[in-house]
């Protein structure tokens, strides 16, 4: 299933994966029929993958996918097959497709799972179940949910939930924004959903709550594909606005929290707009792009357990993709040299395409270009920036010194630095990404109280 996992890391897939299918045995016809589950593992993410196989009224198989990690919803297959132990599937939607032979020995499917790259995946018997996740919130709630809608630029309708404290308010708010990477308005990730805790936590405390889905996923319309940093920053001052328009809602107290990306995206909205009231940046990048990037890969690697030899290999790969794509006529043969940089490098043109082309994205050349560093100085509205010193995404150790060093004139600024925490400010063992689905706390209680302390204190009258 494709991650959600932030574009931070988008450039990380640099070597190929390999492995030895065994083979055994054969598996009846009538044992495709039923539920099956398996496990996705690579250095970035591990998901639980669910496959319900049903038997054609005409005869052959149907089926469908699911990765309860990610989303409940179940992903319709074009093909089903299985002949003499032979099981294929493959799905357009997904753009993913499942070979395997049946093992005896395992009673269990062997085979590779490829989109983009390949992983391996053994499916056995039995039903793919979510992982627990305690602190997602559940009704009945001490607030009011309510569906809205607004526009934003021309053919963008933003969709989202807006909570609201009991009582007429005016109320303090908050506009959340996501991360990088087409994301709800929960901002769900293996299962998790921060903003929807977030969102619980500050309503609680007598905060409106504003999230949305991004541009062109979930239920909002637009292109997220041609989408930069900077469109998702028109897309937040419409909510700002929309909020502005709703009487509950005080409009001189209305701040901003963003999280990884968002943390860019925030503090470029305080600046455009000087009303606003606030600004939180969760795991924000201080440093430009392009050295927030080879920090990022280098610590993903290290706490995936590659050895040193590794991390510099890979890391001079990159090196060759970024000079090859700066140096190259046109924007088509920066591409062409890119691929083959990473298929010399051994890895599979498949993949190479799919990274390549995350590469060539609007939003890439954007915000490869990007340095937060002028952007905070122009902030005047109190901020609170915070990361977690196992996050291997925005290395703590490298972004807080500069927002701190970007805000030093800024007499309400407060830059802190949470132990044991990841990117998700989880508490966390290594902090690799890999984790995330494992660890069944969404959000740290202490990085959540801090978080609606400090927005309460801000916001009082």
């Amino acid at each position: 299933m494709a991650s959600k996992l932030t574009r931070w890391i988008v450039a990380l897939a640099i070597s190929g994966l390999m492995m030895a299918l065994v083979l055994a045995g054969a598996a009846k016809a009538q044992d495709a029929v039923g539920d099956w589950r398996g496990t996705l593992s690579k250095a970035t993410a591990e998901l639980h993958v669910g496959l319900e196989i049903t038997a054609k009224p005409g005869g052959g198989y149907q089926g469908r996918l699911i990765s309860p990690d990610q989303s409940p919803a179940w992903l319709p297959l074009d093909s089903v097959t299985l002949e003499n132990g032979h099981l294929v599937f493959s799905g357009a939607r997904l753009n993913g497709r499942y070979e395997g032979w049946w093992d005896d020995a395992q009673s269990a499917f062997v085979g590779e799972w490829t989109q983009g790259e390949r992983l391996p995946l053994v499916l056995t018997r039995g039903k793919a179940e979510p992982r627990a996740r305690p602190q997602t919130p559940k009704p009945p709630f001490p607030y009011r949910a309510e569906e809205v809608g607004f526009g934003s630029a021309p053919g963008v309708r933003l969709a989202g939930t807006l909570t609201l404290p009991k009582g007429r308010g005016p109320f303090p708010a908050a506009v959340l924004i996501t991360g990088s990477g087409a994301q709800d308005r929960d901002e769900s990730i293996m299962g998790h959903k921060p903003f929807a805790v977030l969102a619980d936590a500050l309503t609680r405390r007598g905060i409106a709550v504003l999230r949305t889905d991004d541009r062109g996923f979930a239920k909002s319309t637009g292109d997220f594909a041609k989408a930069t940093s900077e469109d998702f920053a028109a897309d937040t001052e419409a909510a700002v606005a929309y909020l502005r328009g709703r009487p509950e809602i005080d409009g001189k107290r209305i701040g901003l929290i963003g999280h990884s990306e968002g943390g860019m995206i925030a503090p470029m909205v305080a600046v455009a707009d000087p009303r606003v009231a606030f600004v939180v940046m969760l795991a924000g990048p201080g440093v430009p792009s392009r050295e927030l990037m080879t920090a990022q890969r280098e610590a993903v690697a290290r706490s995936a357990g590659a050895p040193p030899e590794t991390v510099a290999r890979n890391e001079a790969i990159m090196g060759r993709v970024e000079t090859a794509m700066a140096q190259a006529k046109d924007w088509d043969q920066a591409q062409a040299d890119a691929a083959k940089v990473l298929t010399d490098a051994g890895m599979p043109a498949a993949g190479a395409a799919t990274t390549v082309k995350q590469l060539s994205s609007p939003w890439f050349k954007w915000v490869i270009a990007d340095d937060p560093r002028p952007t905070l100085r122009k902030v005047h509205a109190p901020v609170l920036a915070i990361d977690g010193d196992k996050d291997v995404q925005v290395v703590s150790k490298q972004n807080l010194p500069a927002i701190r060093e970007a805000l030093k004139d800024n007499p309400d600024a407060e830059v802190l630095e949470l132990p044991g925490l990841n990117h998700l400010f989880q508490t966390a063992t290594t902090g690799a990404p890999s984790e995330y689905a494992r660890i069944e706390e969404t959000m740290s209680p202490a990085a959540l109280d801090l978080v609606t302390g400090w927005v309460v204190k801000h916001t009082r009258r």
